[in-house]
């Protein structure tokens, strides 16, 4: 006896299903992608997410406000003076410890946000007892040259963006 194997053949039905199906897929992809598309940024928004600056115009000693995403971003070009200053306070002194050298890619160039860290004041440069230092009018917080709280009500150091040296002269935030 020799066994019969019956094959199905696709009929009509089996390709109107899968036609169906697939038509389906792909009208639920034209239908979500704006969806997916609309929370990507705008191309205004990825151009404020970087800020490239020349420092090669900023006198030592000098500090020089920047804008970076809405925000002020002070850019100290700090004397041997301060840098050694900076480096000599004992960390164990510092209501928020950090040493100067994990605050600096360069040792004479300080970049941090300009807002403190109280209640978001924008601090005066070169004020207060630290020279080269900040000093947030609004409550007293004082900053020194590395812009680590040194006296106020201000709990942390003023904030360091990213920021990575392009060359020599340029500089780029965020």
């Amino acid at each position: 006896m020799a066994a019969s194997a019956t094959v199905d053949e696709p009929t009509r039905r089996d390709f109107l299903f899968i036609a169906t199906g697939a038509v389906g897929v792909v009208g639920a992809g034209f239908a979500v992608w704006p969806l997916i598309n609309q929370m990507s940024p705008d191309a205004t928004t990825l151009a404020a997410a970087s800020t490239e600056i020349d420092i090669s115009n900023i006198a030592e000693g000098q500090i020089v406000t920047v804008k970076w995403r809405g925000k002020p971003v002070f850019i100290s070009h700090r004397t041997a003076a301060e840098i050694e200053a900076a480096r000599a306070v004992p960390v164990s002194e510092l209501p928020d410890p950090a040493t100067d050298q994990s605050r600096v890619q360069k040792p004479e160039w300080l970049i941090v946000i300009g807002i403190c860290t109280h209640l978001g004041c924008v601090p005066l440069t070169n004020d207060g007892p630290f020279q080269g230092g900040y000093f947030c009018p609004c409550h007293g917080s004082v900053y020194d040259t590395s812009g680590r709280i040194r006296q106020g009500p201000a709990p942390y150091n003023l904030a360091v963006p990213p920021y990575a040296f392009t060359s020599d002269t340029k500089v780029t935030i965020g």
